[in-house]
């Protein structure tokens, strides 16, 4: 259901999977470009959900991010925000050479980090018609104030001093130094080790590695800053009433309450949404009303 496919971001080759619907007969689609969530492979999440809309008789196009799973990049497991921002730009890009797509019908969906990232890039790229995301997170707001909020000015100042040390050790011939996406035991792990550490979820190319010294880059990163700027262009973010990462969709959709949906999936968790079908059905028949109206012919 799916071809491989290839395109250049920053003068770098993106890794992608193409999908379009079964039936297709030839006529110009609606396309939506999915970013993957940090840590996370094409493979994974995001083609579940290019598959579904694919069904719905969208094409869908997935992608490795820069410096991850099949992408180029050196050094590997760079999280770097406005690359990946850049990325999703790129995809968007590509998707207009397609004789399948039509190229003013172009949506864009992100799952967790990317549910930062998508938006991010939107607030720029205006040939991004309607945006949606999945469990949402702003990796910059993780990165300044902890998973739960309440880190503190000593741990602020640990993490940008460990990724100057790490750049100076580099500098100095080392190599690169990692950190675990997700703590590798199910009790420190939660979910997020059962998908991802786990064969619900788990693929050989998400090796669980983020560059030490991508979390400077990511600690400037605001993605939510500019979302007045997507409007009038449409936004539906959808969260599970269960999840930890809830109020960074609330967050979101404050800034741009005009133009912005949250869509909560009841007793949905975060990672619930990657891939239970009792959840993932009601998100994506959302998504497909959403896509549906905001790109029509």
């Amino acid at each position: 259901m799916s071809t491989a496919v290839s395109f250049i971001s920053n003068n770098l080759r993106i890794a992608g999977l193409f999908f379009a619907p079964e039936d297709h007969a030839g006529e110009r689609l609606p396309a939506i470009v999915i970013g993957h969530p940090g840590g996370g492979v094409k493979e994974q999440t995001a083609s579940v959900y290019a598959q579904r809309l694919a069904d719905k008789g969208y094409a869908a196009l997935v992608f490795d991010a820069a410096y991850q799973g099949e992408s180029e990049g050196q050094p590997r497991g760079l999280e770097d925000p406005y690359q990946r921002s850049e990325d999703v730009k790129a995809a968007v890009s590509y998707l207009t050479t397609r004789d399948e797509v039509d190229p003013e019908r172009i949506g864009a969906l992100g799952i967790c980090a990317s549910g930062g990232y998508v938006p991010f890039a939107a607030q720029t790229d205006t040939r991004i018609k309607a945006v949606g995301t999945v469990s949402a997170v702003d990796m910059g707001e993780v990165v300044r104030g902890g998973v739960d909020g309440r880190q503190g000015p000593a741990g602020v100042q640990q993490i940008l001093d460990t990724s100057a040390a790490m750049r100076t050790a580099e500098a100095g011939g080392e190599g690169p130094a990692y950190t675990f996406w997700i703590p590798e035991s199910l009790e420190e792990g939660g979910e997020g080790y059962e998908y991802y550490r786990t064969p619900r979820g788990q693929h050989p190319r998400s090796d669980n590695k983020q560059l030490v010294r991508s979390l400077d880059r990511i600690f400037q990163y605001d993605a939510y800053r500019f979302m007045s700027l997507i409007a009038p262009r449409p936004v539906l973010m959808i969260a599970g009433s269960e999840a930890f990462s809830l109020s960074h969709s609330e967050k979101a959709v404050a800034q741009a309450p005009e133009t912005s949906e949250l869509f909560l999936v009841q007793g949905a968790t975060h990672m619930s949404l990657y891939d239970q079908d009792e959840h993932v059905t009601p998100a994506v028949d959302k998504l497909d009303d959403f896509y549906g109206k905001a790109l029509a012919a």
